[in-house]
């Protein structure tokens, strides 16, 4: 028996190697594509820090950060994972999020109540093309002058491969992990066109956060369990809940 990745390349393969360190056998259905776009600027706004909901945020123009002297500023990450890719970049002041845009709105506040950042200061909020959340709004309320740079697009990939849809109409799989909203209903339009759809639904769905669960439960999946924080190892601690409850 299989456990279903969903998640895009190329943090699906760490992923991989994490759940097979922990003895599963692993399925890769990356349901969204990474696009990046390039970064267009030609304003002379002097920004005084970095926000970043995702790790391919950065990717997208990790080779034109150092140009355009943006290595220097602060970073604030949503999470440890996109921390990391930032450090990898050459990001050297990086500030952790508990995971999600509203611990990041959350983290935001507190640097400029420890003066890390100034009210009414320009942040650049290195984005994707579809936001499940106005961030930028929300700081700008609060007084901050926020410009939205998008640097990537996540294109749907709109067939499984050929062992993934052969493992649901064999009952081989049995459960997936699902890291946002996008790429859940990704997941559900490629395994509708692959008409493997309700065996795909009759499994436990283990997902990242309750904005993603609530896009299973709206397509009748019936087996829902999301991490009790938003990083993957809440998530891999709900996979082995519905584990247990599948043998039990």
């Amino acid at each position: 028996m299989s456990i279903l990745v969903t998640r895009p390349h190329p943090d699906n393969q760490a992923t991989a190697e994490n759940l097979r360190a922990r003895g599963h056998v692993v399925l890769l259905a990356p349901v969204l594509k990474f696009e990046p776009v390039a970064f267009h600027d030609e304003s002379e706004t002097g920004y005084s820090a970095i926000i970043v909901t995702s790790a391919n945020a950065i990717r997208g123009v990790a080779s034109q950060l150092r140009e355009r002297g943006l290595l220097e500023l602060p970073l604030f990450a949503v999470g440890e994972h996109t921390a990391a890719v930032a450090r990898d970049v050459g990001f050297t002041k990086v500030l952790v999020a508990g995971g999600d845009a509203a611990s990041l709105r959350d983290r935001m506040m507190q640097g400029a109540r420890d003066k890390v950042l100034k009210k009414k200061s320009t942040l650049l909020y290195l984005a994707g093309a579809d936001l499940s959340r106005d961030l930028g709004g929300e700081l700008g309320a609060e007084g901050f002058s926020v410009v939205t740079q998008t640097t990537y697009r996540m294109a749907p990939v709109n067939i499984l491969p050929r062992e993934v849809s052969d493992g649901f109409a064999d009952h081989g799989i049995e459960a997936v992990l699902h890291y946002s909203r996008r790429s859940a209903r990704a997941f559900l339009d490629a395994a509708r066109d692959e008409g493997v759809e309700i065996s795909a639904l009759s499994i436990p769905q283990c997902c990242l956060s309750e904005t993603v669960a609530s896009v299973l439960r709206d397509a009748g999946a019936s087996q829902v369990l999301v991490a009790a924080t938003p990083d993957e190892n809440a998530l891999f601690d709900a996979l082995e809940r519905a584990l247990r409850t599948r043998l039990a």
